[in-house]
């Protein structure tokens, strides 16, 4: 036993036993690859083949040219008439022609110096720049280099506008627009308080909406924004508290509303006026931010819908305080920024919320709402439109004058947007026109001259929303008369609309109408038989012969009531009898006078109490009235005291 332990232990077990039972890779070792002499392998095969096919082609195109000089020696009438159409530039090549062949096979026998020196430098070039494959012929140039350099020096070319899209939201005013991260759902909101959810990749050419729902009532939509991981949506609507819903539209949760009738903003927990705008921090996908005409910016957890977690309040040059209309985040989340009614622009460190760290007083003019803020890709500018038809640019840095200013861009709505292009170079804001005003346009700046370098004609309405992808390339614009329009270029942008516009329509499905089919069966018992149905018209006839159901309800009582029914001046008895009380103004303060009152009716028609008398009653006599003028003759201490 021991002697075959060992014999198997030393020769190996059985291949056919090992791969059958999976020991087969237990003897073996693992394998190491150097991947760095893998790599410089593959480079030197590559340099190599290039090498050789630059010889071969060198080749070929010396057997041609010794092909033609021989066929030009043979043939001189084609050596003349090629030498008179080539001018004096073949004229050595004919007088060597003229010597003996040796000579000529002995200066041919190699590829000419042109090839040679191109030979030469392209295996210069690989052995410098490692270059793969054959050379590009001379004066080649890139089209792709040249194309770049064309829309570097003209920034036009940038905007993509070659094709357009419609999403048809609604009829009122699209107030809201929102593209997530990654570019695939667009949401809208509007004056009429829906919000559409619209996916790019499952859309096809009818584009419709997959959802709409009202999350907040019958509250307008201000402000609709996905958080920087594209999971959760902020709503910002008329009402005081802001929403979050995930990608479905279902709710996340909803901030608290403050206590009203405290003064101090500071402790309260959460807005008491209507909302003006909102988003959220660009690096923390927890946190957003919010402004109300309560007079304070506050910051939000949406893990804790309880309390806001720090509040900022801007204040005028009296310290008086003063309504935030738009409010924005930095790119780096450092700053919060705030525009306000009486034409300041405040800005904040996001953790010092007692004292500004940039303030302009006289940003816009005063009473005016400015309608959004936005910062540059860069972080260093700052871009304001205002409720005063003006656009400006702002550094940080000097944040005492604007660098530019445009004028003369009409807005009516409270949340008309400017927007960066995502290169940093280009400002997009809408302008406003009156209803047969003209179409609303979306303007195109230079951010260094501030010079208008573009302009599209939107709509016979206003521009509110602009919003320019920098994943996509796309602008998607929302207006006054319920359209959101995408903006792309079928090379330069990428995804979004591009994926829905060449999808075909769907045909619509026809809805087949199925009747209730009647199993009979003779042998059923009556209890599990169903009831057959009866035409319609014979039941009326019966009911109009049954006496309590063809019965004419009766109308309501007029005047004081009958029958046990209340009149319809009063809903109970109890109001009746209230209601006759107040009307009684008998004076009952003489007694003897309201006995008597009834005694000539009494007398003339005697009901209650004179008949069961008549025949006993003596005459009623009444005591008569003693004139007070008697009392005077009497002593003192006989008058009645009174």
């Amino acid at each position: 036993m021991e002697s075959f332990i060992d014999a198997e232990m030393l020769t190996g077990p059985d291949p056919e036993l090992a791969a059958t039972m999976g020991f087969s890779g237990f003897g073996k070792k693992a394998r190491t690859f150097d991947l760095e002499a893998m790599f410089e392998q593959t480079r030197r095969t590559a340099v190599e083949r290039s090498r050789k096919v630059l010889e071969a082609r060198a080749r070929e195109q010396q057997d041609q040219a010794e092909k033609e000089f021989k066929s030009s020696c043979t043939d001189p009438s084609a050596s003349a008439s090629s030498a008179t159409g080539a001018g004096s530039a073949l004229k050595p090549r004919v007088t060597t022609c003229s010597e003996s062949d040796d000579s000529s096979d002995e200066e041919l026998t190699g590829p000419s110096k042109v090839l040679q020196a191109s030979v030469q430098s392209s295996a210069g070039d690989d052995d410098d720049e490692e270059f793969i494959g054959p050379p590009l012929p001379p004066g080649f140039k890139d089209s792709d280099d040249d194309d770049t350099e064309d829309e570097d020096n003209n920034p036009i070319k940038k905007i993509p506008d070659s094709h357009e899209i419609t999403l048809q939201h609604g009829t009122k005013t699209v107030s809201a627009l929102g593209l997530d991260p990654s570019g695939a759902r667009l949401i809208t909101g509007g004056y009429d308080y829906d919000v559409k959810f619209w996916d790019f990749a499952g859309m096809d050419a009818s584009l419709q909406a997959f959802r709409s729902l009202q999350p907040c009532e019958c509250h307008q939509i201000k402000s609709l924004q996905y958080s920087s991981t594209g999971d959760v949506i902020l709503v910002v609507s008329g009402n005081s508290q802001a929403k979050v819903l995930d990608r479905d539209g279902f709710p996340v949760m909803e901030c608290i509303k403050g206590d009203q009738y405290i003064v101090d903003m500071t402790n309260t927990k959460g807005h008491t006026a209507m909302l003006n705008s909102g988003c959220w921090h660009p690096k923390i996908k927890e946190e957003f931010l919010t402004c109300s005409n309560d007079g304070t910016v506050r910051t939000w957890d949406v893990n804790n819908e309880k309390k806001h977690k720090s509040v900022f309040k801007p204040r005028s040059a009296q310290g008086k305080r003063v309504i935030p209309t738009t409010c924005t985040y930095s790119r780096d989340g450092k700053l919060i920024a705030a525009g306000c009614q009486d034409g300041s622009i405040q800005i904040w460190d996001r953790n010092m919320s007692v004292h500004t760290k940039f303030h302009c007083r006289q940003a816009h003019a005063t009473g005016t709402d400015t309608s959004c803020l936005t910062f540059s890709y860069d972080g260093t500018a700052l871009a304001s439109r205002g409720g005063d038809d003006t656009l400006k640019i702002w550094d940080i840095r000097q944040f005492k004058k604007p660098l530019h200013s445009a004028e003369r861009l009409s807005s009516f709505f409270p949340m008309t947007d400017c927007c960066f292009s995502p290169d940093d170079k280009i400002l997009v804001t809408g302008t406003s026109v009156k209803k047969g005003g003209g179409s609303g346009k979306l303007f195109f700046f230079d951010r260094g001259t501030f010079q208008k370098l573009y302009e599209i004609e939107v709509t016979d309405a206003s521009v509110v929303r602009c919003l320019w992808h920098p994943k996509l390339n796309q602008i998607m614009v929302g207006t006054g008369n319920g359209l959101a329009k995408v903006y792309y270029d079928p090379v330069k942008s990428q995804r979004g609309a591009k994926l829905c516009v060449v999808k075909t329509k769907r045909k619509e499905k026809q809805a087949e109408t199925l009747t209730q089919d009647y199993i009979i069966t003779p042998h059923a018992l009556p209890m599990f038989r169903e009831p057959r149905q009866r035409s319609t018209r014979k039941q009326l006839e019966k009911d109009r012969l049954d006496p309590m159901k063809s019965h004419k309800p009766e109308p309501p009582v007029a005047g004081p009531g009958r029958g046990g029914r209340v009149g319809t001046h009063g809903g109970t008895l109890s109001s009746y009898i209230v209601k006759n009380i107040a009307l009684d103004k008998t004076d009952d303060s003489n007694p003897r006078e309201a006995i008597l009152r009834h005694a000539k009716e009494a007398e003339e028609n005697p009901y209650w109490v004179a008949p069961a008398y008549a025949k006993t009653q003596p005459k009623t006599v009444f005591a008569e009235v003693e004139p007070e003028d008697d009392e005077t003759d009497k002593p003192e201490w006989k008058k009645r005291k009174i």
